[in-house]
């Protein structure tokens, strides 16, 4: 199955591919990792068990999956290779303009993993939301 999903006319567009159906070990550790992790409660600046921000739920992630990645979303979004359509394990940049403040987990049928913000823990949220769609900046596929 792909998914499409558009956004208006002035930002990028966020797409997903879900009709892969091999994902690799080091996709499926980033997955089981980040499934893992829902229900830790928001932490800013935490990357551990005791609570999570959005970019430490990708560093923990994917750190299981022995892969290494820069610390805060702008970091991340500005280092990692970006793709044209999101796989189930590749990351979801939201923000404005050029610079990334969040940072989520593509989980395959239109949902991502993150941890949205103080007083809410690790969830998952469908990317149809015009929240997502409207503050879209990009992907990137750090697994292989």
């Amino acid at each position: 199955m792909v998914l499409t999903l558009v956004t208006g006319c002035a930002g990028p567009r966020l797409a997903t591919n879900d009709r892969d159906a091999g994902l690799s070990i080091e996709r499926l550790l980033v997955l089981e990792q980040a499934r893992d992790a829902l229900g830790t409660p928001y932490r800013w600046g935490g990357a551990s068990s005791g609570g999570l921000d959005c970019s430490g739920l990708v560093l923990v992630s994917y750190r299981a999956a022995g892969l290494q990645v820069p610390r805060t979303a702008n970091k991340q979004y500005q280092a990692l290779p970006a793709i044209d359509a999101a796989r189930p394990g590749d990351l979801l940049f939201f923000g404005r303009g050029s610079r990334a403040s969040h940072v989520g987990i593509y989980a395959g049928d239109g949902q991502m993993i993150h941890a949205p913000g103080r007083g809410r823990n690790v969830t998952t949220t469908s990317l149809n939301l015009d929240y997502w769609q409207k503050r879209f900046l990009g992907a990137a596929a750090p697994a292989p």
